[in-house]
């Protein structure tokens, strides 16, 4: 068993964590933005991903952040995926206890950050 990935030959500039919950994932995440960028920075990290469940509020702090501190930002959302429509709010037995599965989505650009604004807001205002 491995201790830790640079047992496998791997630095730590070459791993990327694409899946993190920060402070602004309810019930979920308590990682403080500022904490967690100094942590990514202090572990060699040339980048590192925000993928907060369904929201995406910390997405500027972070992106600033990181950008301040030389560290690549990747910016994503963790989101809910319906069993049949956003609309509908009944459990789906098949799918699991509640019926929803989760999707990482993650922004190659400024146009997929747009895109994952869209659909947070959608869902949020419609779902």
């Amino acid at each position: 068993m491995y201790s830790s990935r640079l047992d496998i030959g791997m630095s730590h500039k070459e791993f990327v964590h694409l899946h993190v919950h920060s402070e602004f994932s309810m019930l979920d995440g308590a990682c403080r933005l500022d904490k967690l960028v100094d942590h990514a920075v202090e572990l060699k990290f040339s980048a590192l991903a925000i993928t907060d469940h369904g929201v995406m509020h910390g997405v500027i702090d972070f992106y600033q952040q990181a950008k301040a501190k030389k560290l690549k930002p990747i910016i994503g959302c963790e989101v809910y995926i319906a069993p049949t429509s956003r609309f509908e709010r009944k459990a789906n037995s098949r799918t699991g206890k509640d019926g929803y599965n989760h999707l990482l989505l993650l922004a190659e650009n400024h146009i997929g950050y747009h895109n994952l604004v869209k659909l947070t807001t959608a869902a949020h205002l419609e779902g």
